[in-house]
């Protein structure tokens, strides 16, 4: 990676494609686990919560392969952990009283650069740290925003009908059931786009650094690879393209350099099945003064 794609200093404004084939990449748990799609016209969505979560997962194992502090990789937002307990360690790391109902503008700061020195997603994607007993550390705001990922094409989500061969209840077994039903959602084939934003004024503030940026980039880059599961089918990055600015308020609008990357179609009308159905072309000839760009992957 450059110089300029890993420096916490200046503004980033990045774009991901991936695509899932015959699996479901976001389920929506109102609907019955249904891939989300948007009702009005069919795509696809993937929530921002859904790509976090991927990071966090994998976040770790990248520190730890890459040789950096795991202790600094820490998980704020993790299965089985109570937030109002990694909060209260901060008060104890600190020195400060638990029960405490106001703390000086100091004190606050001690605590809350304990938590973003300790956990690496709280560094990147921020915190609401008011609950429970600290209540007086208010929130961090995040330098790194994802938005939702949309398919560049409508996509139809398939449900199946799966049988097995036990029951759940034994009850079931002894009247003589042999098998039971169950459905699986599924989408044949769909290509999304997530876009995310770098602030270098708030990454200042939570003390991002280059092996964070390094680390997040290595951590999209492999993600897909480390969250297969049978419902989720085949994942898998298609590109991860980066505008690093001159500095921290930047030199172009995010989305007039974003727009810079086409995805056209290839199938002449046809929904497209693959990867290869489309075509990707990246405009940068003309980059504004001050903005570099690279292409991570694709």
């Amino acid at each position: 990676m450059r110089p300029e794609t890993i420096n916490p200093d200046v503004r980033h404004d990045a774009l991901m494609l991936f695509d899932v084939t015959d699996g479901n990449p976001n389920g929506d748990p109102d609907g019955g686990n249904r891939p989300r799609v948007d009702d009005e016209t069919g795509h696809g969505i993937v929530t921002d919560v859904c790509l976090k979560r991927k990071i966090r997962d994998t976040i770790g194992l990248t520190a730890e392969h890459s040789n950096l502090d795991t202790a600094r990789y820490q998980i704020f937002v993790e299965a089985g952990h109570a937030l109002n307990t990694r909060t209260a360690e901060s008060y104890t790391a600190t020195g400060l009283e638990l029960k405490s109902r106001s703390l000086t503008t100091e004190q606050a700061g001690t605590a809350r650069r304990w938590l973003c020195d300790r956990y690496v997603d709280i560094r990147l994607f921020g915190a609401v740290l008011s609950t429970g007993e600290t209540k007086a550390l208010g929130q961090i705001r995040g330098p790194l925003q994802f938005g939702l990922a949309r398919s560049i094409h409508p996509v139809l989500p398939v449900s199946h009908a799966i049988t097995r061969v036990t029951q759940t209840r034994q009850a079931d077994i002894d009247n003589g059931e042999t098998t039971e039903m169950g459905s699986k959602w599924t989408v044949p084939y769909g290509l999304y786009r997530a876009q995310f934003h770098y602030s270098a004024a708030f990454g200042t503030k939570t003390g991002v650094t280059a092996d964070d940026l390094t680390a997040l980039y290595r951590t999209i880059l492999m993600m897909f690879d480390h969250d297969r599961t049978a419902t989720r089918g085949v994942m898998a990055l298609r590109g991860l393209y980066v505008f690093s600015h001159a500095d921290a308020f930047g030199n172009a609008p995010a989305q007039s350099l974003i727009d810079r990357i086409d995805i056209a179609s290839l199938t002449d009308g046809a929904a497209p099945r693959t990867f290869t159905d489309y075509k990707i072309t990246t405009d940068i000839a003309d980059l504004p003064d001050g903005v570099t760009f690279e292409a991570l992957h694709g």
